[in-house]
């Protein structure tokens, strides 16, 4: 089996004021399958007290405990396009198990707009809200595309999936066949045949993974590797 870490680069990276956003979240136990929202078209809000970006883009939005859900209809309601990928995991309550579901990354949403300083305070506002992940309205970090599109590749294929540690190091490879045919990522030797798909977001440094056939995998050339990885930081 091989252990498989997602390449996804965010485009501005985001060291923010010493805070360790992984820090203190439970892990899920036992999971069998993934489940997402993600409604209405990205947001586009009016200019009001600053200029909206270029375009529309992806950010983290860091919630209170347990109010990832809250948030997320609050921000729906109000035109925004919002993302909460759960899973759904085994729990025992009342001498029974049953599936639940508990969102994928303990204590943050995505949501997908054009965020001038209005939606910022719009955003902010928003009960169970803590912050939106970045320095200042302007200066906000952002998520990759392909990192939200693979998470949501995830659960268009309803695949089983786990919480993951978050992982640094490995050889790089692209996944050639199948759903997840074009995810690039590390490769880290586990056992023969089967392995886990690591889809990472780094701006929250959590993954979770989908099991996956890794004889469908190529390793990316170290050159061409760092060449990309060069161009994505000169785009940031």
């Amino acid at each position: 089996m091989f252990i498989v870490v997602s390449a996804g680069t965010i485009s501005r990276r985001l060291v923010a004021g010493g805070i360790s956003h992984a820090a203190g979240r439970p892990q899920s136990p036992t999971v069998r399958s993934v489940r997402g929202v993600a409604v209405r078209p990205a947001r586009r809000p009016r200019t009001e007290g600053g200029e909206a970006l270029l375009r529309a883009e992806w950010f983290a939005i860091w919630t209170h405990s347990h109010c990832e859900q809250l948030v997320h209809d609050q921000l729906a309601g109000k035109g925004f396009e919002v993302f909460l990928p759960t899973i759904r995991v085994w729990s025992r309550r009342a001498g029974k198990r049953r599936l639940i579901p508990l969102p994928m990354f303990p204590g943050y949403l995505f949501a997908h707009c054009t965020m001038d300083k209005g939606a910022y305070i719009e955003t902010l506002s928003t009960r169970g809200v803590v912050r939106i992940l970045g320095e200042r309205w302007d200066r906000l970090a952002t998520v990759a595309d392909a990192e939200i599109e693979a998470l949501q590749r995830l659960i268009e294929v309803d695949a089983p999936v786990l919480p993951h540690p978050y992982l640094h190091e490995g050889q790089r490879v692209r996944i050639t066949d199948g759903a997840f045919a074009g995810i690039e990522g590390l490769l880290v030797r586990s056992r023969p045949n089967r392995g886990l798909v690591v889809l990472s977001v780094e701006l929250l440094h959590q993954s979770v993974a989908v099991e996956v056939d890794c004889t469908a995998v190529t390793p990316i050339a170290p050159a061409a590797a760092a060449l990309a990885d060069r161009a994505r930081l000169l785009a940031s």
